[in-house]
């Protein structure tokens, strides 16, 4: 349910920058989303299908790029992505690993008119 605030500050952010940019309508919106980040993306397409609704975004999509689950060994302080969430280190098999990436949340960019 945390998703529909999500989209609510996803779209109050795309609508402010395209005012900004004299745009006067939004096609899409590239969102970031990390493996770790607790978002799911077809509930953000959801919210984003009827939060859109009268205002230069009505048409636009959401185009999502998926970002792995980056960890750091703690022990031989190796970087790997996390496979199938396995958080071990695959060189040394420490379960003790600090999270550096995939928590990631953001909009890249955007295409306007």
């Amino acid at each position: 349910m945390h998703e529909q605030s999500i989209v609510e500050s996803l779209l109050a952010l795309a609508l402010e920058n395209a005012q900004k940019a004299g745009a006067s309508k939004i096609l899409k919106i590239y969102v970031v989303v990390g493996e770790l980040s607790g978002v799911v993306e077809e509930s953000m397409d959801f919210y984003f299908s009827f939060l859109r609704q009268d205002t230069i975004a009505a048409e636009a999509s959401l185009c999502f790029t998926r970002v792995p689950a980056r960890l750091r060994c703690r022990k031989c302080n190796r970087d790997f992505v996390a496979e199938n969430l396995d958080f071990r280190c695959p060189e040394c098999r420490e379960p003790q690993v600090e999270i550096i990436g995939g928590r990631e949340l953001y909009i890249e960019s955007m295409e306007v008119e």
